[in-house]
C-alpha cells in the first residue's frame, strides 16, 4: 500500500494559518506542489491548460509551470492515456484528466490492456506511475455522460489503485500520494464536492492516512454506514437525523476502494452488528455487492441483520430534473436503517443480556 505524503513542517512551531478552502482548491494545490517538487510530473488533458479545466482544478498551472508541464490535448482520450503509458515507461510521472467520468470510456482499452498490466507484465521492472483524475458522480445538474459513477469498472481491473476523497484534506493528501505512487492510481473526484469547504492550511497541509486506509468519520453504536466520495456527507447528515429515532450510526469513509481497508470496516461492523453500504453507482453488480459480501464473510457471527445497500437505480443516468430521485439521499438511507431488523436480540459476543428495545445499544 502507498504511504501518505507528509506535509512540510511549520517553522518555529507556529500554528498553521487555517482558512476556508474548497476541495477544488486543495486539488489544485496538490498538483501545483507535485509539479514544483518533481520535474518528472506532467499534467495534461482536455482544456487543462489555458482554461484551467472545466472545474478550474488546474487553474494557473500552465502559466506558472509552462505549457510543457501542463498541456492541453486533442479530444482523444485513448491517445491521452496511451501517451501517458509511453511517458511513464521512460521515467516520467504523468497526471491525466478525463474531463468527465463517461468521457474516460474511449480510453478504457488502454487502461485495462496496458496501464493496469505493465508492471506485472515486466515482473516489476517497469513501474507505471500514472495518475488518472476522473471527475465523477452526480448532483450538479449534468446531463447523461457527465454524471456517471463508474467506479465498479476500475475496481474490477486488477493492477489499479482506486481512491476517492470526501474531504478537503483527503483531496490534497490522496492526490499527492497517487502522484508519488509507482502504481497507476485512478483518483475519482466527486464533482458536487468541488465547492465544499473546510478550514485548511495550504502552506502546511495536515497529514492524512495513505492509500488503502479507511477512516471512521463519525463513531456510533447502532449500525455502520459504509460509504465513500459524494455519499459521505449524505451519510453524515443521515446519522445526525437518525438520532431522533434513537439510532446512533457510525459512518466509515472508505477513501480507498482499491486497496480496500477490510480491517477498519470489519472492526466497525463487529462493534455495531449491522451495516448499510451507500453509493451513487447502480446497485446491480455495483461496489456495494462486493462490500456486502466481504462484510458478511468477515462479520457473519456478529451480524444481527443482512447487510443492506442504498445505491443509484439500475438505469442510465437520468435528466437533471430527475437526478434527485436517482441519487441516494438521507431519506433512503434512513429507510434502509429502519429495515435492519431492530426487533432481534443482540448480545455482545453472543453472551450476556440482550439489548433493550429500541435502536441504541
Amino acid at each position: 500500500m502507498s504511504t501518505a505524503v507528509q506535509p512540510p513542517q511549520t517553522a518555529g512551531g507556529a500554528q498553521p494559518a487555517r482558512k476556508p478552502v474548497s476541495m477544488g482548491q486543495a486539488l489544485n494545490r496538490a498538483l501545483r506542489d507535485a509539479l514544483a517538487d518533481d520535474p518528472d510530473v506532467h499534467v495534461f488533458g482536455e482544456d487543462v491548460g489555458t482554461l484551467g479545466g472545466v472545474f478550474r482544478v488546474t487553474d494557473g498551472l500552465a502559466k506558472e509551470f509552462g505549457e510543457s508541464r501542463c498541456a492541453d490535448t486533442p479530444l482523444a482520450e485513448a491517445g491521452i492515456l496511451g501517451t501517458a503509458v509511453g511517458m511513464a515507461m521512460y521515467g516520467l510521472r504523468p497526471v491525466v484528466e478525463m474531463q468527465f467520468d463517461h468521457f474516460a470510456f474511449p480510453a478504457f482499452e488502454q487502461l485495462v490492456s496496458h496501464v493496469s498490466r505493465m508492471r506485472n507484465r515486466t515482473q516489476g521492472k517497469v513501474p507505471m506511475p500514472i495518475t488518472v483524475r476522473v471527475p465523477y458522480g452526480g448532483g450538479i445538474g449534468g446531463v447523461e455522460h457527465h454524471s456517471d459513477s463508474s467506479e465498479a469498472y476500475y475496481m474490477a481491473t486488477p493492477g489499479l489503485h482506486v481512491v476517492t476523497p470526501a474531504t478537503v484534506a483527503d483531496a490534497y493528501g490522496l492526490l499527492r500520494a497517487a502522484i508519488a505512487s509507482d502504481d497507476p492510481v485512478v483518483v475519482l473526484e466527486p464533482k458536487r464536492l468541488y465547492w465544499s469547504k473546510a478550514d485548511w492550511d495550504p502552506a502546511s497541509p495536515e497529514a492524512v492516512p495513505g492509500i488503502g486506509r479507511a477512516v471512521v468519520r463519525r463513531p456510533g453504536t447502532s449500525a455502520t454506514l459504509v460509504t465513500y466520495g459524494p455519499s459521505v456527507p449524505v451519510c453524515l447528515e443521515a446519522a445526525e437525523a437518525a438520532r431522533e429515532d434513537g439510532w446512533d450510526l457510525e459512518v466509515v469513509d472508505l477513501r480507498s476502494l482499491v486497496p480496500f481497508d477490510e480491517e477498519t470496516v470489519a472492526a466497525s461492523v463487529r462493534r455495531t452488528g449491522r451495516a448499510v453500504v451507500v453509493h451513487e453507482s447502480p446497485g446491480f453488480a455495483g461496489p456495494g455487492g462486493e462490500l456486502a459480501a466481504r462484510i458478511t464473510e468477515r462479520c457473519f457471527h456478529h451480524l444481527e441483520a443482512p447487510v443492506l445497500r442504498v445505491a443509484g437505480f439500475d438505469i442510465p443516468y437520468p435528466p437533471p430534473m430527475l437526478e434527485r430521485h436517482h441519487l441516494p439521499g438521507v431519506d433512503r438511507v434512513l429507510d434502509a436503517v429502519a429495515r435492519l431488523q431492530w426487533e432481534s436480540t443482540w448480545t455482545p459476543g453472543g453472551q450476556g443480556a440482550g439489548r433493550p428495545e429500541g435502536g441504541v445499544r
